[in-house]
């Protein structure tokens, strides 16, 4: 029984994110302001880890330098403020199955950056180098299929659409092929910033090793950056209003499931079988999400879509397989320890909180 718990878990992680990818979509749909959604979503993740913070390290003494809180500061606004922000328009200007499949490409992405900040080795002579040079390719055409790429349409499970968008002719302007262009291309960018968040919190966690507390931190300035980027971007005070419909549901499942709950079974099914066994994970997401966005949204699942994904999903494991074969032969093999170490600087396994 023991043995199978980290199934379980993935399965539960995996589901979470479905939800994210559906809940959200559904909450724009219905009108969400996509900047004043991220501010509260980052405001309620600030309830929820400070006060968990503050408890879990009560007994110890972490000081912050006024320099280190800036790169905080920094690194909030790069991989969470503008991360979600651009996130968020994309996923309006698409569907979630689009946002599902090319959540896939951030380990991809994140190994690409290590790569170019030497953080990461590529031995184009072994057959795990090459592997990671494929993957990184498949990956690429997987992007270019989902924007370039539409075809036929499968249609939806339903066609009462319970959760899809209130106008139909808005839906199809907001979906025009020039729109679902630019919204894959700002998911992809949105992805790259959150791939250079992961690269660069390796760095600043050896300086200030409390993950929690520094995860609370981040929340907290993401929150006030978020709030300034809304009030810049929504002057209408009805946009800020919270009432009692899929707004509300998205932004506290957000804030508290998918920050809470799924950063707490992220970090235990790491513990127990390792980055690489998440990340294989992955795929699961996009085959539910887009199971739950026919059925749920009425969204008609373009082909370009489908097969974008299955070649996203080909480069992820083409990647992960390359990190793996290393990793397992700096286990067994006599080479050296510096080399090794560098190899495991940054994983481009890390999952998305």
């Amino acid at each position: 029984m023991e043995e199978k718990k980290p199934y379980a878990v993935i399965l539960i992680i995996q589901l979470i994110y479905t939800g994210l990818f559906v809940i959200s979509k559904a909450a724009l749909n219905e009108g969400l302001s996509t900047f004043t959604f991220i501010f509260y979503r980052q405001l309620t993740a600030a309830v929820l880890l400070v006060p968990l913070a503050i408890i879990s390290e009560r007994k110890r003494t972490n000081t912050m330098s006024f320099w280190l809180s800036v790169k905080i500061f920094i690194h909030a606004l790069i991989g969470i403020t503008f991360s979600l922000n651009i996130y968020n328009v994309g996923l309006k200007y698409t569907s979630a199955t689009v946002a599902s499949a090319v959540s896939n490409s951030v380990p991809v992405i994140t190994f690409f950056l290590a790569l170019l900040m030497r953080m990461e080795s590529l031995r184009l002579r072994k057959l795990s180098g090459i592997s990671k040079i494929i993957g990184v390719t498949i990956c690429l055409c997987g992007i270019i299929t989902i924007a370039l790429y539409t075809g036929p349409h499968l249609n939806p499970l339903i066609k009462f659409k319970p959760f899809g968008p209130r106008n139909n002719l808005s839906y199809s302007s907001l979906h025009s092929k020039e729109n679902w262009i630019k919204g894959t291309f700002l998911l992809i960018t949105a992805n790259s910033a959150w791939a250079l968040w992961i690269v660069l919190q390796g760095r600043l966690l050896k300086e200030y090793p409390s993950k929690l507390l520094f995860t609370a931190i981040e929340s907290v300035f993401s929150a006030i950056q978020s709030f300034l980027v809304a009030l810049a971007f929504e002057r209408d005070i009805s946009r800020w209003k919270l009432r009692l419909d899929m707004g509300l549901l998205a932004i506290a499942y957000c804030g508290f499931i998918v920050t809470g709950v799924s950063f707490y079974l992220q970090s235990w099914c790491i513990d127990k079988r390792g980055p690489v066994f998440l990340a294989m994970s992955t795929p699961l997401s996009l085959a539910f999400t887009m199971v739950c966005s026919s059925f749920f949204l009425g969204e008609e699942i373009p082909l370009g879509s489908v097969l974008g994904g299955i070649l996203m999903v080909g480069g992820l494991y083409s990647v992960l397989w390359g990190k793996s074969k290393e990793e397992n032969k700096c286990k067994s093999s006599k080479e050296s320890t510096k080399e090794c170490e560098e190899d495991k600087e940054v994983t481009p396994t890390d999952y998305q909180v």
